[in-house]
């Protein structure tokens, strides 16, 4: 229960409107993509820079735990109030300042919606390529604190190679900025990139100044359908070592497949053993080279193929694809969402250790995601109701992320450490490594009041 006085405090400094210790409300930003619940004791609103480096100013008076918020779709817990305390939303912060078309850059808060990003800049025929598949709803700010990256990061990278710059707040209250507005900038230590994919630990993040590319003229999409993963994973290795760059290569296992047919009843080739959604992008006759040669290598490799010949064509592919993982819930009332990475040649061993898994467990199963860089979307149905599918789950859990990491892989490629995987953070990092990393987290937050109890188990 947070003090009246610290309330009235809050009151001073963003408005009565902008605080909340409302059950109804405190509940309301007591859970995110997770669905796991942890209340906080006081929800805030800020709506400019000074009120949160006041209001950090009051948490370190009063040793208040505060955990930034954007729209809460991350999926290991980045913005769950672990500690109670309070949550700090950012979405008032939801002005695109500048678009300046002369350097390729724009000036942003962290609260704006990612789509609606991509539809501006869209607009003045430039081009922000991360695209996480919540950008329908997820905030640049938390894109950038969780390093987000999406089917286009084959080609074009992930959110950290699109930040130049960065105003934000320290723990302490500090005002600071980070990085350049220019192409190049070595001045000391990268602290930009530090704080991309902290998960909201370090530092506030209050202002962006992002890269911007010129837009493609021309995109084409196709699918190819195999017997096996194999065939599939074997392909997109071809793909890339003959030195095509596709915007995309997302990848559907045969129950992937399957659960989308069955939530969108579109047809699908239910019995294939993978699909793969490839899209190139460029100049116009660049894009109908480059997908007539893909084309070729599939079907060389006994693939099935159909491009599409209409955006409209294109979408009902995306769809698909998306409606992976709504689909699921069909199966069991709880999920355990995981993205590992593992080298692009491994994708069919790891398919395989799957299946693996599904037989010895009971449970259902299903990868997709993307194979252009390895990236494995790895979800498990069950109901945390019955102990015995917890325990299944976990014990799949702890033997796929070991195997991941013989393999020469990564726990997460995209969705952070949070608090589903702090847990599992030194089967990668070594015990050197992770106090290297507490100790950068208490230079930058030594009373630990800013996003406790994320990435480090004893944090």
């Amino acid at each position: 229960m947070i003090q009246k006085k610290i309330v009235n405090k809050l009151y001073d400094i963003v408005g009565k409107d902008h605080v909340s210790v409302s059950k109804e409300t405190c509940a309301c930003y007591s859970y995110d993509a997770t669905n796991l619940i942890y209340m906080p004791d006081a929800v805030v609103f800020p709506g400019h820079t000074n009120e949160i480096q006041c209001i950090m100013q009051l948490a370190n008076e009063f040793n208040l735990y505060v955990t930034p918020r954007g729209a809460g779709t991350g999926m290991t817990g980045g913005a769950l109030p672990v500690h109670g305390g309070i949550i700090m939303v950012m979405t008032r912060f939801n002005q695109i300042r500048q678009i300046d078309k002369d350097n390729l850059t724009a000036d942003v808060q962290p609260g704006v919606i990612t789509g609606d990003f991509h539809q501006a800049v869209e607009k003045e025929g430039l081009f922000f390529p991360p695209d996480p598949s919540s950008s329908a709803y997820s905030t640049l700010g938390g894109n950038v604190a969780e390093c987000a990256g999406g089917p286009r990061a084959v080609k074009y990278g992930v959110t950290r190679d699109y930040v130049l710059g960065l105003e934000a707040v320290l723990p302490s209250g500090e005002l600071i900025h980070t990085g350049v507005r220019t192409v190049k900038g070595v001045t000391g230590y990268d602290l930009t990139r530090l704080i991309i994919g902290s998960e909201g630990t370090l530092a506030i993040i209050t202002g962006m100044t992002l890269k911007l590319i010129p837009l493609p003229a021309s995109i084409r999409t196709m699918s190819a359908v195999f017997d096996s993963m194999h065939c599939a994973a074997k392909t997109v290795s071809k793909i890339i070592q003959q030195g095509i760059p596709p915007r995309t290569i997302e990848f559907m296992d045969q129950f992937a497949i399957q659960c989308a047919d069955d939530y969108l009843n579109a047809n699908l080739p239910v019995s294939a053993g993978a699909m793969l959604i490839i899209e190139v992008d460029g100049d116009e006759t660049v894009t109908n080279t480059e997908i007539n040669r893909i084309s070729m290598i599939c079907q060389n490799e006994g693939a099935s193929i159909s491009i599409a010949k209409t955006k409209q064509e294109a979408d009902i592919l995306w769809q698909a694809r998306k409606a992976i993982s709504p689909a699921l819930f069909k199966y069991a009332p709880d999920k355990l969402n995981e993205d590992i990475v593992v080298p692009r040649s491994k994708i069919p061993d790891l398919v395989d250790k799957i299946c693996e898994l599904r037989e010895l467990t009971q449970l259902t199963m299903v990868s997709f995601g993307h194979a252009g860089d390895g990236n494995i979307h790895f979800t498990i149905m069950l109901d945390k109701n019955n102990p015995s599918e917890v325990k299944q789950a976990e014990l799949a859990l702890e033997s796929l992320f070991d195997y991941t990491i013989q393999s020469g892989g990564t726990l997460s490629g995209e969705h952070g450490i949070g608090i589903t995987k702090a847990s599992y953070l030194s089967k990668e990092l070594s015990p050197v490594e992770i106090k290297l990393m507490k100790s950068i987290k208490y230079a930058f937050d030594p009373k630990g009041i800013l996003n406790p109890g994320k990435i480090f188990c004893s944090s």
